[in-house]
């Protein structure tokens, strides 16, 4: 695993930087982006940025699972989830 994060803060910085734009500016238009991805998600609607990323919720089943500690069997209830794929310019960029 890499041992180099990238916060938020410190994305909005390194993005105002690039673009000659306000971190206010970034931050907010960010904030705007992730409140459309998680209203999209939320609906059952698929994000597609073409070559970087896609978003989209997905169904897990119910099932049945295994207490750790216990060992005892629990039944899981069937809920949703985030599927998140990564695009063949994301995936170029980590080799």
């Amino acid at each position: 695993m890499a041992d180099k994060s990238l916060n938020k803060s410190e994305l909005v910085a390194k993005i105002a930087a690039a673009t000659n734009q306000s971190q206010t500016t970034v931050d907010a238009v960010l904030g705007g982006f992730f409140d459309a991805l998680a209203d999209s998600v939320n609906s059952g609607t698929k994000v597609s940025i073409p070559g970087w990323l896609a978003v989209e919720r997905s169904h897990r089943a119910a099932r049945t699972g295994r207490n750790p500690q216990t060992g005892a069997t629990i039944e899981i209830p069937a809920g949703y989830s985030v599927k998140v794929t990564a695009g063949s310019k994301l995936k170029a960029a980590a080799k």
